[in-house]
């Protein structure tokens, strides 16, 4: 392959590979997008496929990352609304419970405030009447149910789309092409990779490293090496079982540890999880481990003592959080920016970030690049152009 410039390379074809090269399309630049396996391989096919603004960083008091992912979350349901829904979610409140009722009304409050005063928004009590409907949960201990909305999606399908839409704005795609080294040269990188088996490169002014849980062996690729950020792995699982809820998606809490878990419907099975464990190793074996599956199992059947469906699936992703003493259910969520120079950046390397926040990580990722890219003129704004399967 004779090499070939382009404004903006992107190595990694997961959910925010595939938003920063619509972003960088989008405003005009020329983009390849660099994948070594295919498009959502690691975690955007493997994640609790959910639109959401993320209401547990309540918590922890994340409020501009919560603010931020409602309001993606209702610019994806109006540009993508083949991708994204909007669905109920019920928080069933027991007398054992970790956080009692009006601590749960509270948060729901603030989430409201956080959104906007829209209908998709607010929440309400369930009527103790309607407790008989709600899929065979249990009302041992029940004391309370909330009932609000938020978005549900299919993860690989939305990186498809997102991927698919960067491609029609002139993007370039090449998968397989493993990344082979990057080294810099005058006002760009040299970027070696393999497409075909061969050996292929390209001159990008600007680099994005995208590549997820391998973002920092990436780095080790790259002369001069970047210093990379201290990042932990974090494994999150799930499980699909037989039987398929109507009510909408349960937001419950494990009787173990007290962590949130997810069971919501996925065709006609139900999706539980995730687990949050620390991980070692290659990020292409992760897998659910047997421990994380009684997990997960044990807390369905906490609250729905009747649906013993089999495990039909399981499978696992990999979140990166920055290291700290805290738990892992309590540290920060946002995306960390990483970048060669701090005066006039042509490397960024970003780590952690949610599935609802893609298209605003593209576009910090991009104003931040811009000071290394040439004016062109834009082609289209992410925040209205549509999304299709």
């Amino acid at each position: 392959m004779m090499s070939k410039d382009y404004d903006v390379v992107v190595i990694g074809a997961g959910i925010h590979g595939a938003g920063a090269a619509q972003a960088a399309a989008a405003a005009g630049y020329s983009v390849l997008v660099l994948e070594q396996q295919a498009v959502a391989y690691g975690t955007s096919s493997r994640s609790s496929k959910l639109i959401h603004g993320g209401l547990r960083y309540l918590e922890s008091a994340q409020f501009l990352l919560v603010r931020e992912s409602l309001r993606e979350r209702t610019i994806l349901l109006r540009i993508a609304p083949d991708l994204v829904r909007l669905v109920p979610f019920l928080i069933p409140v027991y007398g054992a419970a970790a956080r009692a009722p009006w601590k749960i009304r509270a948060g729901l409050g603030i989430y409201t405030l956080l959104g906007g005063l829209k209908r998709a928004n607010r929440f309400e009590s369930v009527d103790r009447g309607e407790w008989g409907k709600l899929d065979g949960l249990t009302t041992n201990g029940l004391r309370a149910v909330f009932r609000y909305w938020d978005g549900q999606t299919d993860d690989a399908a939305l990186t498809r789309a997102v991927l698919s839409s960067a491609q029609s704005l002139g993007a370039e795609f090449c998968c397989p092409a493993p990344f082979v080294a990057a080294r810099r040269e005058g006002e760009g990188y040299r970027v070696s990779f393999k497409r075909s088996g061969a050996s292929a490169d390209c001159v990008g002014r600007t680099v994005v490293n995208a590549a997820g849980p391998w973002a920092n062996d990436v780095l080790t690729k790259v002369t001069p090496a970047p210093r990379p950020v201290k990042i932990d792995l974090v494994q999150g699982s799930h499980i699909l079982v037989d039987g398929k809820l109507n009510a909408g998606v349960y937001y419950l809490e494990s009787p173990r540890d007290h962590r949130a878990v997810f069971a919501m419907p996925s065709n006609d099975r139900t999706l539980i999880g995730t687990t949050e464990r620390m991980y070692h190793g290659d990020p292409a074996a992760v897998q659910a481990l047997p421990e994380e599956v009684q997990y997960l199992r044990e807390t369905f059947r906490h609250y729905f003592p009747d649906r013993a469906g089999d495990v039909r699936e399981s499978f696992a992703g990999l979140r990166v959080l920055p290291p700290g003493g805290s738990s892992l259910f309590h540290r920060p969520r946002e995306t960390v920016f990483a970048c060669d120079d701090r005066s006039v950046p042509r490397l960024i390397t970003l780590y952690g970030g949610k599935l609802t926040g893609y298209r605003a990580t593209a576009i910090k990722v991009l104003a931040q690049l811009r000071p290394a890219l040439p004016q062109r003129r834009p082609k289209a704004d992410t925040a209205i152009l549509k999304l299709y399967p």
